[in-house]
């Protein structure tokens, strides 16, 4: 799927592709974009955990309604506080889940539900980025790829240690131990931050299914060389995350932001318009 959205100063195009894998039939991945907010939401149902693809479809539901009731016609205020919030509401509702399923389960062991979460909210001309779990937000700028967030992991705790390298963790059998998580606990500490978004910029969000089964560099490459045609470059990344094993669910969400684009060319694109903030 893939919209464009415009300001007064820059549009906003959006592109996003998920797949179940190679190994897998279920997908406990769920993504959501909202054009008329300029949100774009990512969750991971956690692997080893109960209902996965529960977590991850309550995280984007809950995130979705409750930003949008939250942001339409609201021009201004603390954008980063009303993403904690949201975010932490849909923490509570996971975990809540959780526990009801565990008292219906009558003595019988169940664990608990879970799931990642990487979202980006564009507006007046700032992107707010939320993150919880080992779910990736990249940014490409100047032809450079940047990594985001920190990975909320075991393996990223190793490596912050210097108890692994990062080479050393590529192959390491820990790669999936989540160390914060939706739904885990009764609270959970959002990673947030904020900053401008300038005219070139590209950003990545996906899944681990992807930067597991993808090199930095390859990624990188694809960006450049696709980025005027996201929804191939979507399409591609899923497919090399495929080709090297496909071992887990692989979701992508990529956002472009790009100068004040003209009535006509809007038109000619075939894309849907909206304002980017208001």
């Amino acid at each position: 799927m893939t919209t464009i959205a415009s300001s007064a100063r820059l549009s906003l195009e959006i592109a996003a592709k998920t797949d179940p894998g190679v190994l897998r039939t279920l997908n406990e991945d769920s993504i959501a974009t909202v054009s008329d907010l300029g949100l774009l939401v990512l969750a991971d149902g956690m692997g080893g955990y109960q209902s996965g693809d529960v977590a991850s479809s309550l995280t984007t539901r809950i995130i979705v309604e409750g930003l949008t009731h939250e942001l339409q016609g609201r021009p201004q205020g603390d954008i980063a506080a009303l993403v904690e919030g949201v975010v932490k509401k849909a923490n509570q509702a996971i975990y809540l889940e959780g526990q009801q399923r565990e008292q219906r389960a009558l003595g019988n062991q169940v664990q608990a539900m879970g799931s990642t979460l990487a979202l980006l909210l564009f507006r007046n001309n700032q992107v707010t980025l939320a993150h919880v779990g080992d779910s990736r937000i990249y940014r490409l700028r100047a032809n450079r790829l940047e990594l985001m967030t920190h990975d909320h992991s075991l393996l990223q705790e190793q490596i912050d240690l210097g108890i692994l390298t990062t080479e050393a963790a590529a192959t390491s059998h820990n790669r999936h131990l989540v160390t914060r998580g939706l739904g885990l606990q009764p609270e959970v500490e959002v990673a947030l931050e904020v900053s401008e978004a300038l005219p070139g910029d590209v950003y990545l969000v996906c899944s681990d299914g992807l930067n597991d089964m993808v090199d930095n560099s390859d990624i990188e490459l694809v960006l450049n060389s696709l980025q005027a045609n996201l929804p191939l470059a979507a399409s591609q990344l899923v497919m090399i995350a495929n080709d090297n094993g496909g071992d887990d669910n692989i979701s992508v969400i990529l956002a472009k932001v790009r100068s004040q684009t003209t009535p006509d060319a809007e038109k000619k694109s075939g894309l849907f318009s909206w304002l980017l903030g208001h």
